[in-house]
């Protein structure tokens, strides 16, 4: 081997092993968050890229109930040590922490800074469901939107409602990705989905007075309950 051989195969292996180190870091930072309580959302890295996040929330309550939005989660080039990672709404949003043009959430308040030792993915996603209940921030990124909220209660929810729809109509478009993990949904269809219901549905031994049953009703995003009658 000459030296020019060997420095190239030393690159390659430095290289690899910082690449590799890095994929375990991430992938270990998604396991630690599906041990966590983040009701209402779903997160996936792409199947191309695991330094992008797909990722939807339902809010099933308050203000935003009721709204399925969808999200992106973008890890930087050299995390854990780098920037705060970035949260970009696809769908469209009106709410005083959400940037209306560009969808980006805003981190500052809670990450002035990304510290490895300190914080991880799953507190930005805890965060993500905080802001639907919490609405007065102290640092608005959307001024119009902290302004309604704090002087026309009315008016902000009006346009929230309009988000709301708008997203909502959007929930069944085809992927703008061919990405294998984008998060896609289908209409309900009886044919296709009633046996999966009946199943979940089902509790082990008859005993459903311990067990609490959800569903969603067909044509809606709102959870129920199984009807007593049922």
């Amino acid at each position: 081997m000459n030296e020019d051989t060997y420095v190239n195969a030393k690159n390659m292996k430095e290289g690899g092993y910082s690449i590799f180190h890095q994929e375990y870091i991430i992938m270990a930072e998604y396991r630690m968050l599906q041990t966590e309580n983040l009701p209402g959302i779903y997160v996936i890295p792409s199947h191309e890229n695991s330094f992008l996040w797909y990722g939807v929330i339902f809010i099933r309550s308050g203000t935003y109930g009721g709204g399925v939005f969808r999200f992106t989660l973008t890890l930087p080039e050299k995390f854990p040590d780098d920037t705060v990672p970035t949260i970009t709404f696809t769908s469209q949003m009106f709410h005083p922490a959400i940037d209306a043009v560009t969808g980006i959430l805003s981190l500052s308040e809670v990450f002035p800074q990304w510290d490895r030792k300190q914080n991880h993915i799953w507190q930005i996603l805890k965060y993500l469901h905080w802001i639907f209940h919490n609405l007065n921030m102290k640092v608005p990124a959307n001024n119009e939107a902290s302004t309604l909220y704090k002087t026309n209660r009315k008016l902000f929810i009006d346009k929230v409602k309009e988000s709301i729809a708008n997203s909502n109509e959007h929930i069944y478009d085809e992927p703008p990705t061919e990405d294998k993990h984008y998060i896609t949904f289908k209409p309900y269809d009886a044919n296709v989905h009633d046996s999966a219901k009946n199943m979940m549905l089902k509790v082990p031994g008859g005993n459903e007075s311990s067990h609490g049953i959800s569903w969603v009703q067909s044509g809606s995003y709102q959870s129920f309950s199984k009807d007593d009658t049922a």
